[in-house]
């Protein structure tokens, strides 16, 4: 039921939205700005044993699956939706976003 019930919020969303040069309107989307989502950066992955895992120490290096200077997969909830690189301002990391994943490669990578 709450989704027949988010779908008609939607539906009349987009009723209400104004119509400009004969464009489709725009749902709004006020109602999930405010929605808490998990931003990650992702460098690469490995694969190690326990035992493996148990033996690193202060100063242990561990080679990942990808080559220095590729790019951060940025996922939301988990989800690949773009690719960027690391920077750093006034001594804090960020990421400068360097590629937005099309939504046909994100449907492709959820099968």
């Amino acid at each position: 039921m709450n989704d027949e019930v988010d779908a008609l919020d939607t539906a009349a969303a987009m009723q209400d939205a104004p119509v400009q040069n004969g464009a489709k309107p725009e749902p709004n989307l006020s109602m999930v700005m405010d929605i808490p989502i998990t931003l990650s950066l992702e460098l690469g992955h490995t694969r190690m044993s326990v035992r493996e895992l148990l033996q690193l120490t202060q100063g242990s290096v561990v080679k990942l699956d990808r080559p220095g200077g590729d790019p951060l997969d940025i996922l939301v909830n988990g989800c690949l939706v773009a690719r960027g690189e690391v920077v750093v301002i006034n001594e804090r990391f960020g990421v400068r976003i360097t590629d937005i994943v099309s939504p046909e490669e994100r449907i492709r990578r959820l099968r």
